[in-house]
C-alpha cells in the first residue's frame, strides 16, 4: 500500500470533520444529552417524592378514617346511652303514672265503701227502728230518738 496524496488529503479533511465535529456539533449534543438526564433525574426524584407524598396521603386518610370511625362509634355510643337513658326514665314515669292511678283507684274505692257504709247505717237503722217498732208493737219517733239512732248506726 502506498501512501500517497490522496490518503493524506482524506487523513486532513477527516482531522478537520472531527476538529469541527469536536468544537461545534459535540458540545450542543452533550449539553442535551445532560440537560435530558438532568430532566430524567429531576423526572425519577420527582416520581419518588410523589410515591413518599402517595404514601403520606394514605396513612393520613386512613387515620382520618380511623378517627371518624372512632367518632362515629363514640357518637353511636352516646346515642344509645341516651336512648336507654329516656327509656329507663319513661319507665320511671310510666311506674310513676300507674302508681298514681292505683293510689287514685284505692281513694275512689275508699270513698265508695264509705258512702256504702253510710248506706248501710242507714238502712240498717231503719230496719232497727221499724224491728223496734215491731217488737214494742208501738210506733218509736225516730226524730225523738235520732241521738240514739245515730248511736246505734255508728257502733254497726
Amino acid at each position: 500500500m502506498n501512501i500517497n496524496l490522496t490518503l493524506i488529503g482524506q487523513a486532513i479533511a477527516f482531522a478537520i470533520f472531527v476538529w469541527f465535529c469536536v468544537k461545534y456539533v459535540w458540545p450542543p449534543i452533550t449539553e442535551a444529552m445532560a440537560a435530558r438526564q438532568k430532566k430524567i433525574a429531576d423526572g425519577l426524584s420527582a416520581a419518588d417524592r410523589a410515591s413518599l407524598d402517595l404514601e403520606l396521603a394514605q396513612e393520613k386518610a386512613a387515620q382520618e378514617m380511623r378517627a371518624a370511625k372512632e367518632q362515629a362509634a363514640a357518637l353511636i355510643e352516646q346515642a344509645n346511652k341516651r336512648a336507654n337513658q329516656i327509656v329507663e326514665d319513661s319507665k320511671g314515669e310510666a311506674r310513676q303514672e300507674g302508681q298514681k292511678l292505683i293510689d287514685q283507684a284505692h281513694a275512689e274505692i275508699e270513698q265508695e265503701r264509705v258512702k256504702a257504709r253510710d248506706a248501710l247505717r242507714a238502712e240498717v237503722a231503719a230496719l232497727a227502728v221499724a224491728g223496734a217498732e215491731k217488737i214494742l208493737e208501738k210506733s218509736v219517733d225516730a226524730n225523738a230518738h235520732s241521738e240514739m239512732l245515730e248511736k246505734l248506726a255508728a257502733e254497726l
